[in-house]
């Protein structure tokens, strides 16, 4: 197994992400969007947080009519951050995607949020509409821009600088799976008795340096990380070129959710709102049993590797330490 070209989601050919951010004082929230290849890809999706913020995951039940989705939006800003995916459907529908209907067509666009309200200082300084469409319009398929971006700009970890992480692997078969994820967790992706990132542990050879902070500081940071139910959630886009269908998506949503389960701790609380999306582009042919097993086995690694590829490009704020701050200090 090695990592794909740029170690990250659009590694998953066809694949484009884009992120924009607010700005102007009291702003400290933004928007990502991944733009499925034209025509749309598979898709599933799993929610284990007990306090999400969706839209449209219903549809993607295994059970419901439409199989494919034109993007997925995820956002800050708490439910009114759906807001955003309003945008990329105007997008899409100017470019022509979407599901045709009788005199027109409707691009599917679930969504996700996370809470970051106030965290720049104002609580009306939200993304709307048209900050889901700049994301899409800044959405490409060369490297991913990680850390203290998009809807990762606001993004807290455990006290600590959250924020946008990626990772891929391209398996022996030559599928490629890969994740992207928004990390903004109740919990934390710190070790408490070694100071380690938990993710760093699943890295493939030479992908992470040796890291370690003080336990003693990272445990005075979380007892300071109070959230309240909801305050807190961590997204996930799962994607593969390996054909599969709506079955198989949401299988590779919830092995996304093992992969937050090793890397952060603990999740899937009342506090957060975990959720984490499917997509397969099938480009390359439907995996065997044996294919199938090992596609899933590699996603929910290279979920726990973006959780720590996420800590570790998260930048400080002025009133809230990243990891690597702490490292230097």
């Amino acid at each position: 197994m090695r990592t794909g070209t740029g170690n990250g989601l659009t590694d998953v050919a066809g694949l484009r992400v884009g992120h924009a951010a607010l700005t102007g004082p009291g702003a400290r929230s933004g928007t990502t969007v991944v733009l499925a290849p034209p025509g749309g890809a598979v898709a599933g999706a799993d929610v284990r947080g007990a306090a999400p913020g969706t839209r449209e995951t219903d549809l993607l039940a295994p059970t419901a009519t439409v199989a494919r989705v034109h993007a997925i939006t995820l956002s800050g800003g708490s439910a009114y951050g759906l807001d955003t995916a309003s945008g990329v459907m105007a997008r899409l529908e100017r470019d022509g995607e979407g599901f045709p209907m009788p005199g027109a067509i409707v691009p599917i666009v679930p969504a996700a949020v996370v809470f970051d309200l106030g965290r720049g200082g104002d609580p009306a300084a939200r993304p709307t509409a048209a900050t889901g469409a700049a994301a899409y319009d800044a959405a490409h398929d060369g490297p991913v821009e990680q850390g203290s971006v998009g809807a990762g700009t606001g993004a807290v970890s455990g006290g600590l600088r959250g924020g946008i992480g990626t990772a891929s692997a391209v398996l022996a078969s030559g599928v490629t799976v890969a994740a992207l994820v928004v990390l903004n967790s109740a919990g934390s992706a710190v070790d408490p008795r070694t100071g380690e990132i938990l993710g760093a542990r699943h890295g493939l050879p030479g992908e992470f340096p040796a890291t370690g902070v003080s336990p003693e500081r990272v445990a005075e940071l979380y007892a300071q990380h109070v959230t309240p139910p909801g305050a807190a959630t961590t997204l996930v886009v799962l994607a593969t070129d390996a054909a599969l269908d709506k079955v198989g998506c949401t299988r590779l949503a919830t092995m996304a959710h093992d992969g937050l389960a090793r890397s952060i701790h603990p999740v899937h609380t009342i506090r957060d709102g975990d959720c984490a999306f499917g997509l397969a582009t099938g480009t390359a042919a439907a995996p065997d049993a044996i294919g199938t097993y090992e596609l899933q086995a590699a996603a929910a690694d290279v979920t726990a590797r973006a959780v720590a590829h996420a800590l570790l490009a998260a930048e400080a704020a002025p009133d809230r330490p990243s990891y690597t701050s702490l490292m230097a200090g």
